[in-house]
C-alpha cells in the first residue's frame, strides 16, 4: 500500500522559507531608524524577522540587550524559537556605513541579512549586508509612490500625525497677561 506524502506547492516565482530576504518594508526601516535617533549617542541594537518569505517585515527588540557608546551586547538566549528571524540591526553613532570585526564575527555566525544604521539616521544612512560582511541590496516595499506591497503584504502609507488647522478654523486662544 503506497503511503500518502501531501506536497505543498509555493506560488511560481516566490521564495522559499528560509532563503535570503531581498526586500525590507518601509515600516520595518522607519522603525530601525526612529529606534536608532532615540538611542542615539549609545548604539541600538534588534533582530530582523521576516513573515513572508523574501521580505523582512518586523523588527523585534530582545529583553536585556545592553548598549553603549561602543557597543550593543544581544541577549541572543532570550530570542525564542522562530525560524522567520533573519538578522540582525545594530546602528553606528560615528556615521561608519561599514561592518567592525565584531560585527563579521556576529554576522557569520547568525543571521542571513544585516542592517548596519549611520547617522542622522535617515532614508539613506544605512546598509544591508550578508552573512560574511558583503554588502547587498535591499529593495524598500511601501517606499515613496510605490504601490508594491508584496504578496500577502499591505502596502505602508505613512498617516498624518499632526495635522495643520485651516487657518479659518483655528480656534480664537485667549491672550495670556
Amino acid at each position: 500500500m503506497p503511503i500518502f506524502r501531501p506536497r505543498r506547492r509555493r506560488a511560481e516565482g516566490t521564495p522559499r522559507l528560509g532563503s535570503a530576504p531581498t526586500a525590507i518594508t518601509r515600516r520595518c526601516l522607519d522603525s530601525a531608524l526612529a529606534c536608532a535617533r532615540s538611542a542615539y549617542p549609545n548604539e541600538f541594537g534588534g533582530i530582523l524577522r521576516a513573515d513572508v518569505p523574501g521580505t523582512i517585515s518586523e523588527l523585534l527588540l530582545l529583553p536585556g540587550t545592553t548598549a553603549g557608546r561602543r557597543h550593543a551586547n544581544f541577549q541572543l538566549h532570550m530570542l525564542h524559537v522562530d525560524l522567520a528571524v533573519t538578522g540582525t540591526v545594530h546602528s553606528h553613532p560615528s556615521g561608519a556605513l561599514y561592518p567592525s570585526q565584531a560585527d563579521i564575527t556576529l554576522f557569520r555566525h547568525w543571521g542571513q541579512r544585516h542592517l548596519i544604521l549611520g547617522t542622522p539616521f535617515s532614508e539613506g544612512a544605512w546598509r544591508a549586508y550578508d552573512g560574511n560582511g558583503r554588502e547587498v541590496t535591499l529593495a524598500v516595499l511601501g517606499a515613496g509612490g510605490t504601490d508594491e506591497g508584496g504578496p500577502g503584504l499591505p502596502v505602508y502609507r505613512p498617516r498624518a500625525v499632526h495635522r495643520p488647522l485651516p487657518s479659518a478654523a483655528a480656534p480664537d486662544l485667549p491672550d495670556e497677561a
